[in-house]
């Protein structure tokens, strides 16, 4: 997939969910719902919070919920890996695409 194919991708898929919660940050989803949402297995979305390239809420009891926004970064990490990166490159790029929001939220200045 070509740069701008990842980008296509990635503009698409992040219109797909749509919480009509005001918190998307909100862990409501299961492994199994999420891995669904994403088209992958659950054990991907384990081996991608073994990396940090993700991190689901815990319940009490020990169970992942998966946000709104943390079904958008599986989506992002599979069109990456779809591009032909990594997990280690993955990182790496992810990392860099938060540090460019924050420094657009912060704006000028």
């Amino acid at each position: 997939m070509r740069k701008w194919e990842v980008d296509t991708h990635l503009r698409r898929e992040a219109l797909v969910v749509q919480s009509p919660d005001p918190d998307r940050a909100r862990g409501v989803f299961g492994i199994t719902v999420a891995a669904e949402l994403v088209g992958t297995g659950v054990q991907n979305l384990r081996a991608y919070e073994a990396r940090g390239l993700v991190e689901p809420v815990r319940t009490e009891g020990g169970t992942r919920r998966y946000s709104s926004e943390d079904v958008d970064r599986l989506r992002r990490i599979t069109a990456l890996l779809d591009a032909g990166l990594n997990l280690a490159g993955i990182a790496m790029v992810m990392d860099l695409q938060d540090e460019n929001d924050r420094l657009r939220r912060a704006g000028p200045g």
